[in-house]
């Protein structure tokens, strides 16, 4: 018995089957840029933290133009940032060569977030601050 106008050649429409395996590439393909925004908002908010981290690192060291023969030792927190600044003598052929040249200071800043999970250092080298006319030696 046979509907009228229907046959089974010309058959219109998805089946049940393909509509399920549609649905489930659908499903997966959602679930992957679902993780991929995720991740993405991670990342936003963890360089965030490192551009903070880099910005008080550097101005730690645009703080000490030059650097007392004592050096420099100094540490504290800031913003939820843990931060250490240190100097010692960087030694150079010039130094014994010449004694009017400059001493010149290794300075190292460090800083630390999240309990010391993430951590960033910059160095640079900094001249020593020379005694003041009619000072005494390395008085301060």
């Amino acid at each position: 018995m046979k509907a009228a106008g229907w046959t089974w050649g010309a058959q219109r429409g998805f089946s049940l089957l393909e509509i399920l395996v549609a649905f489930a590439i659908a499903a997966m393909a959602l679930g992957m840029i679902y993780r991929v925004m995720g991740n993405n908002a991670l990342q936003a908010g963890s360089l965030g933290q490192r551009q903070r981290a880099l910005t008080l690192a550097q101005s730690l060291l645009a703080a000490y133009t030059v650097v007392p023969p004592q050096d420099v030792h100094d540490s504290g927190d800031s913003a939820g940032y843990a931060w250490r600044i240190d100097s010692a003598p960087y030694p150079t052929s010039v130094n014994s060569a010449s004694p009017q040249a400059p001493h010149l200071h290794a300075l190292r800043a460090a800083v630390s977030w999240d309990g010391g999970a993430h951590d960033i250092e910059l160095r640079t080298l900094r001249p020593e601050r020379l005694p003041l006319p009619g000072s005494l030696g390395n008085a301060p």
